[in-house]
């Protein structure tokens, strides 16, 4: 078992290295710093009792899975952008589902591009509040819990093309709501949001 003080050498000594890997990884000062300081947290709290030997296999695999879970926000982020702009190019009907066919691009590195994701992301957030409940549903899991069409499906208790009805018709909503609170107007020149309603 490490004592508090081979933890805290450990944390001392990694943390500078931690950093860097990180920043390479992420590409931002910011979220890499709140990534292994993070890892760092975890390992104390759940893995502290550990022998000292241990410790860097631990903290790597910890390390990881939190550059893991940050890429999975950002590009669950970056889904919700850009999913409006891809929707009003496709006219496959109710059992077209967006997420198979998106194109999610890493603007992280823009200071504007992260103000428009943000600005974007909370008033997705709203909008999604007010869809029926089993469109909300569909959408959650597919984009947000990253599930598959087959997974949401069983969860759901529906069939796939259901699961896809569901999604393809929230998106709908959604650029119709998003469009209503003046979407367009806010400087976000990668939405292209459709007039159109939803069919079906």
């Amino acid at each position: 078992m490490a004592t508090p003080k081979e933890l805290s050498d450990f944390l001392a000594e990694v943390e500078r290295r931690a950093f860097k890997q990180t920043v390479y990884a992420v590409r931002d000062d910011h979220a890499a710093l709140d990534i292994v300081q993070d890892a760092m947290m975890k390992l104390a709290e759940k893995y502290g009792d550990k022998p000292a030997e241990e410790f860097p296999m631990l903290f790597q695999r910890i390390l990881q899975n939190t550059m893991r879970d940050f890429w999975r926000r950002q590009k669950v982020r970056n889904l919700w952008t850009t999913l409006l702009s891809s929707f009003g190019s496709h006219e496959d009907g109710d059992d077209h589902d967006p997420l198979e066919t998106i194109d999610v691009e890493d603007d992280s590195d823009e200071p504007s591009a992260r103000l428009e994701r943000n600005q974007t992301i909370r008033l997705l957030e709203q909008a999604i509040e007010k869809l029926p409940t089993r469109q909300r549903e569909a959408f959650v899991l597919r984009y947000w819990e990253e599930m598959d069409v087959a997974e949401t499906a069983a969860i759901m208790g529906c069939s796939d093309g259901s699961v896809k009805t569901h999604c393809s018709r929230a998106v709908h909503a959604l650029a119709i709501e998003l469009k209503k609170q003046g979407l367009e107007n806010i400087g976000l020149s990668g939405l292209m949001l459709s007039s159109d309603s939803p069919k079906g």
